[in-house]
């Protein structure tokens, strides 16, 4: 089979981000009644959770754990062929391999393998695909399952940001073993890459790392579900409110990638977003990414909202002190 030109589409999209809390039975009340995700499967330790059009059988995992923060990464790969061009990358690299699983409760056998600070990552291809019963099926044949109305209830999964030492290296990481694309990035006075957003696909991101500025070490800045509209957003910051639900930041909008935006943090302490990126898609296929300075970011977000500094420097699990 011939190499294609374009590694990027090897990987089709984010699958699911494994969740570490330390309050299990708070953060799934949280994940199921107050955001609206609908519980798949029970295994072990962990839940399985997903948003009502993904179509795969979980994108959250949720697991009980002694800390926060996150367990893996997982995508999926746009074939068995493209599985095993990724695989021979990562093991050609210089990075940690750690090997292949039998695979969970949604998808087969999976390769596995860590990022510079030590994050896991996982690549498949054979998936669990959901099969709504008759009770959460929709009227509509192309829908994955009914909108639920419960909570927030957002549509799908939309991206993880991690937190690293070293953006540019995290940038190498990704680019030798996913093969993704870089849409936007940050770069510092001091030389340093503030942030960097990747894409697998037509969406504008669904990863991203971000400078660790609070001492930790493999930590998860926040995972995002994406919402229909910006109402919801609105709405979802009211729920909070009445559910008691700690809000960091937003609504707003993003000026990197233009998303709207709402941050809130679920009960361990996990930071999450909901995100609405409107239409906007990377159809470019010689998409050249976008720079911001470091003056540039001063001026805040789109509309003029400072960064709050618990952004730049919280993540989970907490740092000792």
């Amino acid at each position: 089979m011939t190499e294609p030109t374009n590694p990027n589409f090897d990987i089709a999209h984010l699958g699911h981000v494994e969740i570490y809390t330390d309050r299990f039975d708070e953060s799934l009340d949280f994940f199921t009644r107050v955001f609206g995700l609908k519980l798949s499967g029970r295994e072990g330790d962990s839940a399985y959770l997903r948003a009502w059009d993904d179509y795969e059988f979980h994108s959250m995992k949720l697991t009980a754990h002694e800390t926060t923060g996150v367990g893996h990464v997982a995508y999926r790969c746009s074939s068995p062929e493209a599985l095993a061009r990724r695989v021979a990358a990562v093991e050609a690299s210089d990075y940690k391999v750690l090997g292949w699983t039998e695979g969970d409760m949604g998808h087969g056998p999976s390769f596995r393998f860590e990022d510079p600070f030590g994050h896991v990552f996982e690549l498949y291809w054979e998936t669990v695909k959901y099969q709504a019963p008759p009770e959460d099926a929709s009227a509509l044949k192309n829908l994955s399952s009914r909108f639920n109305a419960q909570g927030i209830s957002p549509r799908r999964i939309d991206h993880v940001n991690l937190l690293g030492e070293d953006v540019s290296e995290f940038r190498r990481f990704v680019e030798t073993c996913l093969g993704h694309r870089v849409t936007e990035l940050i770069q510092l006075d001091n030389g340093r890459m503030g942030g960097c957003w990747f894409t697998c696909n037509n969406k504008t991101y669904d990863l991203v790392c971000s400078e660790e500025r609070g001492g930790g070490q493999k930590r998860l800045h926040h995972v995002t579900y994406a919402t229909d509209q910006r109402e919801d957003i609105l709405r979802a910051a009211d729920i909070y409110l009445e559910n008691g639900v700690h809000i960091e930041t937003g609504p707003h909008k993003h000026a990197i990638q233009g998303s709207f935006f709402l941050y809130a943090w679920e009960p361990a302490g996990n930071r999450i977003e909901l995100a609405n990126a409107g239409a906007r898609l990377m159809l470019a296929p010689d998409w050249e990414p976008v720079v911001w300075t470091e003056a540039d970011r001063k001026k805040g977000q789109a509309w003029g909202l400072k960064t709050i500094e618990s952004f730049h420097t919280r993540g989970t699990p907490p740092v000792e002190r």
